[in-house]
């Protein structure tokens, strides 16, 4: 009886992680209004290593269609500039030699159309990786069955992983529910 609440636990903490997964991939969504995540994923070159921008400067939205990017060392702007330009944010920067200004620009109803699938797309990902958990976790009551596990014991726990199942692809609706809100919104 303990090993299926540990399996079921286990297949939580999976299902925990599609979340994070999933909130993090739409943070880097960008929604039409300024939001520092988007730059999260932006590494530069700094004396060798390659570090995230916060590592390198203060990254600030001093309004909703504005994203400021100031340097603690002046050398880096134009590294921190190179960075934002090959990456796939697809903003184009606006450096004055102190702060690099990235506005964001409002967004066609076409391509609001293309943030609201690519969010879709990564629902799904989470989705599958959910029930990808709850299979395994059912797979190994199964087994747990050859080996001795009492059959009402593993329906029992069947149904405790379903119910889990159920309430995590019910945020993974919400998160997306509320993206698609954001993205949509003019």
């Amino acid at each position: 009886m303990q090993d299926t609440k540990a399996i079921m636990q286990e297949a939580e903490e999976f299902m925990n992680a599609a979340i994070g997964y999933l909130d993090e991939a739409l943070a880097h969504i960008r929604a039409g209004k300024a939001n520092t995540r988007i730059l999260d994923g932006i590494r530069v070159d700094y004396y060798g290593s390659m570090v995230p921008i916060t590592n390198v400067a203060t990254v600030t939205t001093p309004d909703a269609k504005t994203i400021a990017i100031q340097p603690w060392e002046k050398a880096m702007i134009h590294v921190l500039e190179k960075a934002i330009m090959n990456s796939d944010v697809g903003i184009t920067p606006v450096n004055n030699g102190e702060v690099i200004r990235l506005g964001i620009p409002p967004l066609t109803e076409e391509r609001r159309k293309q943030l609201v699938k690519q969010s879709r797309s990564e629902g799904e990902e989470a989705k599958i990786s959910i029930r990808n958990a709850r299979r395994e976790a059912i797979e190994h009551f199964k087994k747990m069955v050859k080996e001795g596990l009492p059959e009402d014991v593993e329906k029992d726990a069947e149904t405790e992983v379903q119910k889990i199942h159920d309430k995590y692809i019910r945020k993974v609706d919400e998160l997306l529910l509320e993206k698609e809100k954001e993205i949509m919104t003019v």
